[in-house]
């Protein structure tokens, strides 16, 4: 490939600014707070382009355009699901998530936060919850990993085996100097672009197919139901696809931005500046899919690759429409969303193993300056591991990212949840909760009962253990003391 490619400079030149944020993010970490959560340093903005950034991966702008492309809009249900998902985690978790962990033990990690919440001294409650996000993540990252693959050996004509390596040592690297100021920082970069490409490509799109009417009418002459919501689709799939939302309550990485916001009153305002955010992504995601039906069928000759692989549609668009310049930097939107996700599961992993195996069980008299560089090890661990699962792409990894999310939606999302909103649950509650939450889930995806997705039942088991089984017991004085000045802090700045 001549080095002189468009598409080749603007993603060096990407790839070496979030490598310099890393560098600039370096000089603000002093110790482990700051590594894993800059120390609760973040303004309403970085917590909500990077809370947006971070559960974005590259499905957003692969996966769903290409299913709308396919189907019509009734993929659309699984966005409806997310949005709705997202606003209920920011109105009831986020602020209170905030003063919680900070109330409890100043709480780094959510391993951390469930062990003082419930003041589990035999670390079983740690234990589990932290090896639930090491199993599931390193599939998440080993994922990611792949999408970034995929990315470069499509546009750039590599090797997998180069690709690989290539997708992921940007991410590896500004993730392994600058921890959770540089994945934040980045993020901020990255949802900036993302939501650029995904405003500006349908516009295009559809001023090349005629504007809104003409549009309209080639996507209907194609297949009239195209436009209903309700093509191909049963209750159970529809509830399925909407079930996505429940998920939001148990991403560590999502969670982890609102434990690293400045305070709780800049929770509301990074709410609206994020579902903003969101729902102009989702749409114009939906758009590019949903308009690209209307391009390829009257550019037959140009279809062939979207043809093939339905999920290159925004790529396919990107290449044709827009000078190589523009198409580039609209390309690195894809490795912004892959990159930014990939980036807070390889800390997320780090903060687990260094905060809660290292310092807890290993070396309790450990420096700051000596986690901080156990924390970048793990980073390079876990992304080895991550790298290795990556290394056959017939490994069905990106399959897994479904199952994951539904494993920490039905493992924590009840946990917390109601952690930060009754003050009566109780130690074994949360255990019975995580463990009831994943184990529906393994045995629901094992038997594919009914049809439907895992997540929901696994929720609703979680859930019902978590209150049964606190009702049997009894919150310490000193829980209810800690909930109560949490709650009355968060009601008092929100």
């Amino acid at each position: 490939m001549s080095v002189t490619n468009p598409t080749l400079i603007t993603f060096v030149i990407y790839i070496a600014a979030m490598v310099l944020i890393g560098f600039m993010a370096y000089r603000s970490t002093n110790n482990l707070s700051d590594y894993i959560l800059g120390g609760r340093s973040l303004g309403s903005v970085v917590t909500a382009l990077s809370a947006g950034a971070s559960d974005m991966s590259g499905w957003l702008l692969m996966g769903l355009p290409g299913a709308i492309y396919m189907s019509g809009l009734s993929e659309s249900w699984i966005a409806i699901g997310l949005i709705v998902g997202a606003y209920l985690n920011w109105l009831f978790v986020a602020g209170r998530l905030r003063v919680q962990t900070e109330h409890n033990g100043d709480a780094l990690t959510l391993p951390d936060y469930f062990a003082s919440r419930f003041e589990d001294k035999s670390g079983l409650l740690r234990i589990i919850s932290a090896v639930v996000i090491l199993v599931f993540f390193t599939i998440y990252c080993a994922s990611g990993i792949v999408a970034g693959a995929r990315l470069f050996e499509s546009t750039f004509g590599m090797s997998y085996e180069t690709a690989l390596w290539a997708g992921a040592a940007a991410t590896i690297a500004y993730t392994f100097v600058g921890g959770f100021l540089a994945v934040s920082w980045t993020d901020t970069v990255q949802a900036t672009l993302m939501i650029f490409a995904l405003i500006l490509t349908p516009i295009i799109v559809l001023l090349a197919t005629g504007g809104v009417d003409t549009t309209f009418l080639a996507i209907e002459a194609q297949d009239p139901a195209n436009f209903d919501m309700l093509k191909g689709t049963t209750f159970i799939g529809i509830i399925s696809l909407m079930g996505w939302g429940l998920g939001y309550f148990g991403q560590p990485h999502i969670l982890a931005r609102f434990m690293a916001a400045d305070s709780v009153k800049s929770i509301a305002k990074a709410r609206r500046i994020s579902m903003t955010w969101m729902i102009l992504c989702l749409g114009g995601t939906v758009a590019v899919g949903f308009f690209g039906i209307a391009y390829f069928s009257a550019n037959p000759d140009v279809a062939l690759p979207v043809s093939e692989n339905h999920e290159r549609v925004f790529i396919e668009l990107a290449k044709i429409l827009f000078n190589p310049w523009i198409a580039g930097v609209l390309l690195s939107a894809i490795l912004a969303a892959v990159m930014s996700t990939l980036s807070c599961q390889l800390l997320v992993c780090s903060s687990a193993l260094t905060e809660d195996f290292y310092k807890t069980f290993l070396r309790k008299s450990a420096s700051q300056l000596e986690l901080v560089w156990v924390g970048r090890a793990m980073v390079l661990l876990v992304a080895l591991v991550a790298i290795a699962l990556a290394a056959n792409p017939e490994n069905r990894v990106l399959g897994l990212v479904s199952y994951a999310w539904a494993g920490f939606g039905a493992a924590f999302g009840p946990v917390v949840l109601i952690s930060v909103i009754w003050k009566d649950m109780t130690r074994n509650g949360a255990l019975a909760g995580i463990l009831v939450g994943a184990i529906t889930v393994i045995v629901w995806k094992h038997f594919e009962l009914l049809g439907l997705y895992e997540i929901i039942p696994g929720f609703i088991f979680a859930s019902l253990a978590i209150y049964i089984v606190s009702k049997l017991g009894a919150p310490t004085a000193g829980m209810l003391q800690r909930f109560a000045a949490a709650e009355s802090d968060f009601r008092l700045n929100k």
